[in-house]
């Protein structure tokens, strides 16, 4: 049986990097609009002081391969010798069970260099290399003038093996779905210079495709996106890379939680719940939640009282999708007026914080006895935000209706007060507390955009208070 030749693999590498031959990356990448996050990943990418590989993961399809040509035009911009870049894609089917250093090895053979200080070698989609961190990390250890960097879409995967072996050695970069800003951003669309109906018009359009960037250019894709992002994103993560990683042998059974999940998106769901439900039993289910999160297709937001106080048992908490427009593809798009889009809004909204982990960690609801507002800030254990997210105009023109919001407000006196609508804003002074209502595409918006210029979101909301 014939053997793929070392000069095979040679010739591939040079398929793979044109810029060796011509000028700059392919036009097909040179003309898609860049990710918002380039900048800050491109830091990495020149970071020499410190010696780390980056890795890139994410979900499928949230544009990481695009990034990394974007960074490779970077570097040839500012003078790097195109030879001195090297693109290998791990998933070709000629380098199957080919170690990372006999890649190197070969690129510099193909590549004619005599050394390979200085250089930039990009691993796309390692995850389809066995012990791809053992690798990885002795390269980091024996090359040292080389800065490595190592993409996949097996996010789960590659979080874990990362910070099991990759310690001191990697620096994981996470680049998410779309935020609302970045779907306006990579179509030209300045937010802030529309009125709210146009900006609402948007939104609706950013909940039923935004959140994977080949839906926002391609008008193919928008008309299928049920095929696409079900065979193209959901099924590999639930049906290949979940149940490889974590030896789930029922992927049936992890497939019926998630569209569960996926069609009450926003909700407060329960264990008994979701186990009666699904058929699933309670500890499992525990287990699919952490890795549905580890995969980040969704994301959970536990409860605290009245007084910011987490409970001992956590069996109630809302589970939101990452990107809200796979609950649109699973099931249907939404209009302005369907029954669900109060909760697809809400999760639009709370997903813009999923571009700050820092601000995750500090989102969660609030739910007593005789109330529960939607979304609550913790810092320092205390309550310093709380708000309502609604898609009507209806509180803003009768405060006094927002009974549980009044009521957590007056519990938590230094607490900012807010409530999104539907394209009305202004502050309303009702029995002595300030609120201040927000319409939620251009709340959404603003998220986005102090997030990716590292202004603090609660600076920001602040401001919008004051």
């Amino acid at each position: 049986m014939k053997a793929v030749t070392d000069k095979e693999i040679r010739r591939k590498i040079e398929l793979e990097n044109p810029w060796w031959e011509q000028e700059g990356i392919d036009s097909y990448f040179s003309k898609m609009k860049h990710r918002a996050y380039l900048d800050s990943f491109y830091k990495l990418v020149k970071e020499r002081e410190v010696r780390r590989a980056v890795v890139l993961m994410g979900p499928r399809r949230v544009g990481k391969t695009v990034m990394i040509y974007h960074a490779i035009q970077q570097l040839l911009d500012e003078g790097v010798e195109p030879k001195r870049i090297c693109y290998i894609s791990i998933d070709a089917p000629v380098y199957i069970g080919i170690g990372l250093e006999q890649l190197l090895l070969l690129y510099k053979e193909a590549s004619g260099l005599d050394s390979l200080e200085g250089c930039y070698i990009y691993f796309d989609e390692i995850q389809y290399l066995k012990d791809w961190e053992v690798h990885l990390k002795k390269l980091v250890d024996d090359y040292r003038d080389v800065k490595f960097i190592a993409s996949g879409s097996a996010a789960a995967a590659l979080k874990m093996k990362s910070q099991e072996s990759g310690a001191g050695r990697f620096t994981n970069y996470m680049l998410p779905p779309l935020s609302f800003y970045e779907f306006l951003h990579l179509r030209e669309i300045d937010g802030a210079s529309l009125d709210y109906d146009a900006l609402n018009k948007e939104f609706i359009d950013y909940i039923n495709f935004g959140g994977f960037p080949e839906a926002v250019f391609s008008e193919a894709i928008r008309g299928d996106m049920s095929r696409y992002i079900r065979s193209d994103i959901i099924d590999k993560v639930l049906l290949r890379d979940l149940p490889s990683l974590y030896g789930i042998h029922d992927v049936q059974e992890l497939n019926r939680l998630f569209s569960m999940l996926a069609y009450n998106t926003g909700n407060e769901v329960s264990l008994d719940e979701l186990s009666q439900g699904s058929g699933v039993a309670k500890n499992t289910i525990k287990k699919y939640l952490g890795y549905l999160e580890a995969a980040f297709l969704i994301t959970v937001l536990h409860r605290v009282d009245q007084s910011g106080k987490r409970f001992k048992r956590a069996n109630f908490f809302k589970v939101y999708l990452t990107n809200p427009s796979m609950r649109s593809a699973l099931f249907e798009p939404v209009t302005n007026d369907s029954p669900e889009i109060g909760h697809l809004v809400e999760t639009a909204f709370v997903t813009q914080f999923a571009h700050s982990l820092l601000y995750m960690k500090s989102l969660y609801y609030s739910r007593w006895n005789k109330g529960e507002v939607d979304l609550v800030i913790l810092e320092n254990e205390k309550i310093t935000v709380c708000m309502e997210i609604k898609w009507s105009n209806k509180y803003f023109k009768n405060p006094g209706k927002l009974k549980s919001l009044l009521s957590l407000s007056q519990k938590n006196k230094d607490a900012l007060v807010a409530a999104t609508t539907l394209n009305k804003s202004g502050v309303s002074d009702f029995n002595d507390i300030k609120i201040t209502f927000v319409p939620t595409s251009a709340h959404s918006y603003t998220i986005g955009k102090s997030i990716m210029d590292d202004i603090s979101v609660h600076k920001m909301l602040i401001n919008k208070i004051n």
